[in-house]
């Protein structure tokens, strides 16, 4: 075994102490789907509800005298060095974006208890990271960085010790979320050449993807933070450096919208709850069925922290990218009858999600916003093409960034 593999399985041994194991489970949904054997690492049944606690418990543990430990982050790295402070005693200074959802802020809030102290700054993360080091500097603390540390990266790699352990060997494949990247590195370091590691990125964070092409890390100008668990605009310095090897092809990024789609079957196929990052590692199987098949895999569901409050937006956005919602800017004509012309077209699987209309005395057409759901994708074909031929002139915005930003 290798010096970083001894390492790991220590800290894994070490967690026992704290935490159970979480559990490897064979999903027979997905297997049959995709023809191929496949294995969903649940970091989402942790203690803190992702994989974080791991490298903030092995960090710490090696720090017995230090009694002050300050952290920025979006979530889940809050939660697992709240966890740690309160169960080893220490103080804890905590800095999370103030678009953190509420959820992970109560929680964070509750596994630190009287442990902790919660500060929201900036709106993104790199923003509260550096106020966090500022704060660390002037108070004397240990910053215990989320994914740039190379005990925090030895800690992560637990979750491949597990995998090994309960498979009874390593998997043909591994598909791990990326963020700053202490998880992705430790596992992918702990296999080696043992198994081939696939990296999943959202499209509006795919700073894995940029620092490979560059050659280093580069920060991103700008960040999507609605998957907030791999929301990051810079990978870890530490991380990339065991990284930089990996081939362009072995890395995927996969849209805000796409990933809400298996958040959604997820939740009403198998009851499991999964955060948008959680959710990375199975939605990318679709991107590389033809590569898997007959294979073990392995998914690392990295973390179920979501807010419920999210769900109207996350089946908002499913709908749209798997097509069965569409919105529509119509020009109707202002004169009786118009708009029971236009509802004669819809099909009987068709259903109005929105309607705004805002009637001008002055013109012969007035616009109207209208949300039309469906069934099956396909039925907007047959909708637009009797449109045409009634004459109506309309516009789908469905895909319109601007327009949907301000209108939807």
């Amino acid at each position: 075994m290798t010096d970083f593999q001894d390492k790991a399985r220590a800290a894994e041994a070490a967690m026992r102490a704290v935490f159970p194991q979480t559990p490897l489970l064979r999903n027979v949904h997905l297997s049959d789907r995709f023809g191929a054997d496949i294995w969903l690492k649940r970091e989402d049944l942790s203690p803190v509800r992702s994989y974080k606690l791991r490298g903030a418990y092995n960090a710490m543990r090696k720090l017995p005298e230090q009694e002050l430990f300050v952290c920025a982050s979006a979530g889940n790295h809050a939660q697992g060095v709240a966890f740690m402070c309160k169960h080893m005693g220490v103080r804890g200074v905590i800095f999370m974006p103030v678009t953190t959802p509420q959820q992970k802020i109560q929680k964070t809030r509750m596994f630190g208890g009287e442990q902790i102290e919660i500060h929201l700054v900036g709106d993104y993360f790199d923003h509260t990271l550096t106020a966090a080091q500022d704060w660390c500097t002037q108070s004397g603390g240990y910053f215990l960085s989320p994914f740039d540390d190379s005990d925090v990266i030895e800690g992560q790699a637990s979750v491949a010790v597990e995998i090994h352990d309960q498979l009874g060997r390593a998997p043909d494949v591994v598909i791990l979320p990326v963020g700053g990247g202490g998880m992705s590195s430790g596992v992918s370091t702990y296999f080696g050449a043992d198994a081939r590691c696939l990296f999943v990125e959202p499209k509006g964070g795919a700073c894995f993807k940029a620092a490979l092409a560059a050659g280093r890390p580069v920060t991103l100008s700008h960040v999507d933070t609605f998957v907030d668990g791999a929301a990051v605009g810079r990978i870890g310095e530490k991380p990339f450096n065991l990284l930089q090897a990996t081939a362009l092809s072995d890395v995927i990024v996969l849209s805000e919208d796409r990933i809400c789609t298996t958040m959604i079957e997820m939740l009403n196929v198998e009851g499991v709850v999964l955060e948008p990052a959680g959710a990375l590692s199975v939605e990318a199987l679709g991107e590389v069925q033809s590569q898997i098949r007959g294979k073990s895999v392995v998914c690392v569901t990295s973390g179920g922290n979501f807010d419920f409050e999210r769900l109207p937006e996350v089946k908002e956005r499913a709908q749209r990218y798997s097509g069965v919602k569409k919105y529509l800017i119509l020009r109707l004509p202002q004169r009786p009858g118009a708009l029971r012309e236009f509802l004669t077209i819809l099909g009987p699987d068709d259903d109005i999600a929105r309607f705004e209309y805002l009637k001008k005395s002055a013109r012969n057409f007035g616009s109207v916003l209208i949300g039309i759901e469906t069934v099956k994708a396909e039925n907007f074909e047959r909708l637009f093409a009797h449109l045409d031929d009634a004459g109506f002139s309309y516009r789908d915005i469905t895909n319109d960034e601007t327009l949907a930003q301000f209108l939807i």
